[in-house]
C-alpha cells in the first residue's frame, strides 16, 4: 500500500478493519486458548495480489503487519504495542481457522480479510519493535484477546458494543479510557468536518439495505457512554428506518466521517453537516495515542494495558 499521505492511508486500512471486527466474534470457547510452543509458529499466507500461498515465519509476517498499520518515523516503542496487538489477532484469528475454506492458507494479505501487509515498508526500526517483543500475546482468561486498534480515540476510547455494535456480550477485556490532550494528532484528524447532499445519501445508504425513498431527514436517536452515536433514524419519502452509527459510518465513507464521535450533527435544505473527533471505531488500541505514550516513555507492554483491562502480556515462544 503506498503511502502517500500517513492520515489517508491509516484510515484506508481502518476502513477495511472496522468492516472485518464487526463479523469477528471474541469468543470464550476452546478454539483460542493459549498454549506454550516449543518454536516459532509458521504461516501459511494467501498473497491477494498474485494468487500465490508462501511460508514466512509469523514474526517476518508481523513486520509487514506493522509496516502496513503505522509510518517509518514512530517510535518504536509503538511499534512494539502495535506488534503485541497484531500477534495476539494473528494468533486468535489462525486459531479460529484464519482464511483456510477461501484460501487453504492461515492468513491473507488483504486488510479486508486479515490485517495490513507492506513489507516493501519495514524499516529497521520496525524490526526492533516487533523484535523487542518477540512471542508476545496479550491473553485474557487463558485465551488470546482480539486485538482491536484504530487511529485515534477523540480523547476516549469506547467498548466493543458502543464503537463496533458488537452483537455479543461485550468482551471483558475491553474499557473506555479517557486520554489527555494529544499534540501530535493531525488537525484534519482532531477536528474533521464533512458534508452529504440528500441524494449521495440515498445511494450510499441503499447499499445497506436502508431504502427510505428521497432522504428528508436525519436524526441522533442514541448515543453510547463516551457519546458516540449508536443508532441514526434515516427518515424519507417512503418512510423510515433506524442503522446503527457505526455501520452509517460505513456506509458513507469512514474516511469522509472519520468517527462516531460527532459532535455536530444538522440536516438542512437537504445537506447533512456533520463535525467531529477521532478517527476510527474508538475501540482498543489508539494508534496516535500510543505514539504519544511511547514519546512520554511509557513501554510496549505499558502502553498495550492503557487500553485493554485485566489482559496478561504472555511469551508464549521465544
Amino acid at each position: 500500500m503506498a503511502r502517500k499521505n500517513q492520515v489517508v492511508v491509516l484510515g484506508l486500512v481502518l476502513v477495511a478493519i472496522a468492516s472485518v471486527v464487526l463479523l469477528i466474534s471474541w469468543s470464550g470457547d476452546d478454539s483460542n486458548i493459549v498454549r506454550e510452543l516449543e518454536n516459532e509458529p509458521t504461516l501459511t499466507v494467501y498473497i491477494n495480489e498474485t494468487g500465490q500461498i508462501k511460508e514466512m515465519k509469523l514474526e517476518e509476517y508481523l513486520a509487514g503487519v506493522v509496516a502496513g498499520e503505522m509510518f517509518p518515523d514512530w517510535p518504536v516503542e509503538a511499534y512494539a504495542a502495535q506488534a503485541i496487538f497484531a500477534r495476539s489477532f494473528t494468533m486468535d484469528f489462525v486459531s479460529q481457522g484464519g482464511v483456510k475454506d477461501k484460501y487453504g492458507a492461515d492468513v491473507s494479505t488483504s486488510i479486508e480479510e486479515t490485517q495490513a501487509y507492506n513489507p516493501q515498508a519495514i524499516t529497521e526500526e520496525i524490526k526492533r519493535g516487533v523484535e523487542m517483543t518477540r512471542g508476545e500475546v496479550m491473553t485474557y482468561d487463558n485465551r488470546y484477546v482480539r486485538g482491536w486498534f484504530h487511529a485515534y480515540s477523540g480523547g476516549i476510547t469506547a467498548r466493543a458494543k458502543e464503537g463496533l455494535d458488537y452483537q455479543e456480550d461485550e468482551p471483558p477485556f475491553t474499557k473506555s479510557v479517557r486520554l489527555p490532550d494529544n499534540e501530535h494528532v493531525p488537525e484534519d484528524v482532531k477536528a474533521w468536518q464533512v458534508e452529504y447532499t440528500a441524494s449521495e445519501l440515498r445511494n450510499l445508504l441503499a447499499a445497506k439495505g436502508v431504502n427510505v425513498g428521497e432522504i428528508t431527514g436525519l436524526e441522533i436517536t442514541e448515543r453510547g457512554p463516551t457519546e458516540r452515536i449508536t443508532k441514526i433514524l434515516v427518515r424519507g419519502s417512503q418512510g423510515e428506518q433506524e442503522i446503527s452509527g457505526p455501520e452509517f459510518r460505513l456506509a458513507v465513507d469512514s474516511t469522509k466521517m472519520k468517527s462516531t464521535l460527532v459532535k455536530d450533527f444538522s440536516f438542512e435544505n437537504g445537506v447533512l453537516r456533520m463535525g467531529g473527533t477521532g478517527y476510527g471505531h474508538g475501540v482498543g488500541l489508539s494508534q496516535w495515542d500510543a505514539y504519544m505514550l511511547a514519546k512520554e516513555g511509557k513501554s510496549p507492554e505499558e502502553i498495550v494495558k492503557t487500553f485493554f483491562d485485566g489482559v496478561t502480556i504472555r511469551q508464549i515462544y521465544k
